[in-house]
């Protein structure tokens, strides 16, 4: 897993992908919402498996990385 920072609250999480449309996404925090505006908008946003889904910032983020090579994507 490698780190990606979300670009607009600075949030960091570790990604893997397992393809292009699979993405693993562990929180290194159980309460984004302390730190990203977002989630503070919409609590339900914090359910387990909702987090990633739901925040475009977070997943432009992932994309960005996964297009600059920071993150593989296997064949």
């Amino acid at each position: 897993m490698e780190p990606v920072d979300c670009e607009r609250c600075g949030n960091r999480v570790l990604v893997e992908k397992n393809s292009w449309e699979h993405t693993t996404v562990q929180w290194s925090t159980d309460h984004p919402e302390v730190i990203c505006e977002k989630y503070q908008q919409d609590p339900s946003l914090t359910q387990r498996g909702a987090r990633i889904g739901r925040c475009s910032a977070l997943r432009e983020s992932i994309r960005k990385a996964v297009l600059d090579g920071r993150i593989p994507v296997p064949e």
